[in-house]
């Protein structure tokens, strides 16, 4: 098994440990945070419903014109403009769902933002 592999699966079992403990409810929804090598994603989810509610990327128009990639500074932008949305449909507490990911760094950034944005979690 080669080094990457042994890393996502040792995101998967994080994950899986997570999920459970997790759920996003109609009140309370879910903030999920997908990251890969070129891009990041967020979105919220109504659990109750399996509905996604608002979602933001760096492949979004808006935030393409403004940051490039996948760095820190897309993250902050991912975070500040999901809580935008969030607000502009009137949600303003999650639960923050990092996805098995280490709260580490982009991570961070995003939750940070979002959270100076006006979204409690």
């Amino acid at each position: 098994m080669s080094k990457i592999n042994d890393r996502k699966v040792s995101r998967l079992k994080r994950k899986a440990k997570i999920k459970y403990k997790i759920r996003g409810t109609t009140e309370k929804p879910r903030l999920c945070v997908y990251k890969s090598l070129n891009h990041i994603y967020a979105q919220i989810i109504d659990d109750t419903k399996n509905a996604t509610i608002v979602s933001a990327s760096t492949l979004d128009r808006d935030i393409k014109s403004k940051a490039k990639g996948s760095n820190l500074n897309s993250a902050k932008i991912v975070g500040e403009i999901i809580a935008n949305r969030a607000k502009d449909k009137g949600i303003k507490e999650v639960v923050f769902d990092r996805n098995g990911y280490v709260y580490h760094g982009k991570l961070v950034a995003l939750a940070d933002s979002a959270r100076e944005a006006g979204l409690k979690f």
